[in-house]
């Protein structure tokens, strides 16, 4: 009897500890995909993100990143967050007026004095709302990555509104990004990011659209050589979380995700900087010509885009107005 009891106690602490085991040792896996390389500034900013996390959750959660598109294109990615087979993705803010129309903002035309205000409206409670705004969408916005400026590149020089004329340019499928080419006399033609280098290179389109780093790390600078500086938008990376993945986390683990995240956007911020230098000094050693251009004529034509829209989308005009009020 003493025996069979003795056994009994044994199992049952043996049990137990192979639970107590099981509970410490749980791990929560999140897929983070994006849509660029591994030497792209955003990849090390993500790579910042994911290692705090696992240090601060004590290795309870990990984030395992999928580079250059390997899960799908950005869209795609958004797509499976909403499914549940992706927790984590990166998306160009264009893209996400699409599945949130608060992002417009970003979209729009010198809309930014300069990239101070760019900063400040990103830290504003007007940016904080944008973030939350995909919610009903199945995701929210955890923080904006820097992305720069963006500008067009051509085959040919662009110094004026009027040498886009008739250029077949690749845009992102977004509504603004397609009226902005259309108010510059330009042919708008959305096509998947992975497809431009091979478009540009066989004359599918004339020019694109992007920010320096993009530019040279995509390799579209083999085939484009004029890169001008117009900066016509500045449009932020932003990183997402599914509404799923993110509540099966602890409250804990949510507060440590959410600050990994500011953190990692905040280091962005240096990384883009020296990206950026480095970059258009490559490209200039690859033949590739910067053209400072005279901003207000770009200005100037697409100013018809903000009087249309007053006219048309009066509540999206007024977030236009809080906007340009964010000292």
């Amino acid at each position: 009897m003493q025996n069979s009891k003795r056994q009994i106690l044994s199992l049952a602490t043996g049990v137990m500890l192979v639970l107590g085991a099981s509970q410490a040792c749980a791990v929560t896996t999140l897929k983070l995909s994006h849509n660029q390389s591994r030497s792209h500034a955003v990849h090390q900013a993500m790579t910042q993100f994911a290692d705090e996390v696992k240090e601060k959750t004590n290795g309870e959660v990990r984030i395992r990143i999928y580079s250059d598109s390997q899960l799908g294109n950005q869209r795609e990615s958004i797509e499976l967050m909403q499914n549940g087979a992706l927790d984590i993705a990166k998306s160009n803010a264009a893209e996400l007026e699409a599945f949130s129309p608060a992002y417009f903002i970003f979209n729009l035309p010198y809309l930014f004095r300069d990239k101070t205000h760019y900063q400040q409206v990103m830290n504003s409670d007007i940016g904080k709302e944008i973030l939350n705004s995909s919610q009903n969408m199945g995701f929210i916005g955890l923080t904006y990555y820097d992305a720069g400026a963006r500008s067009f590149y051509a085959k040919k020089p662009i110094r004026t509104p009027e040498d886009l004329k008739g250029l077949k340019i690749r845009v992102q499928p977004s509504p603004s990004a397609i009226a902005l080419v259309k108010g510059l006399a330009g042919n708008p033609t959305p096509l998947a990011y992975g497809e431009l280098y091979t478009a540009l290179q066989q004359g599918v389109v004339d020019a694109a659209e992007n920010n320096i780093p993009s530019f040279t790390l995509s390799r579209h600078s083999e085939v484009t050589k004029f890169f001008s500086l117009d900066e016509h938008t500045m449009i932020p990376d932003v990183l997402l979380i599914s509404n799923n993945s993110l509540n099966k986390l602890t409250t804990e683990q949510q507060a440590i995700v959410k600050k990994a995240a500011l953190n990692s956007s905040k280091y962005m911020i240096q990384l883009w900087e020296k990206s950026e230098k480095e970059e258009r000094a490559k490209a200039e050693k690859q033949g590739v010509e910067f053209i400072h251009v005279d901003k207000t004529l770009f200005q100037n034509a697409v100013n018809p885009m903000y009087d249309k829209m007053a006219e048309t989308h009066p509540e999206l005009f007024e977030m236009v107005k809080r906007v340009r009020k964010v000292e």
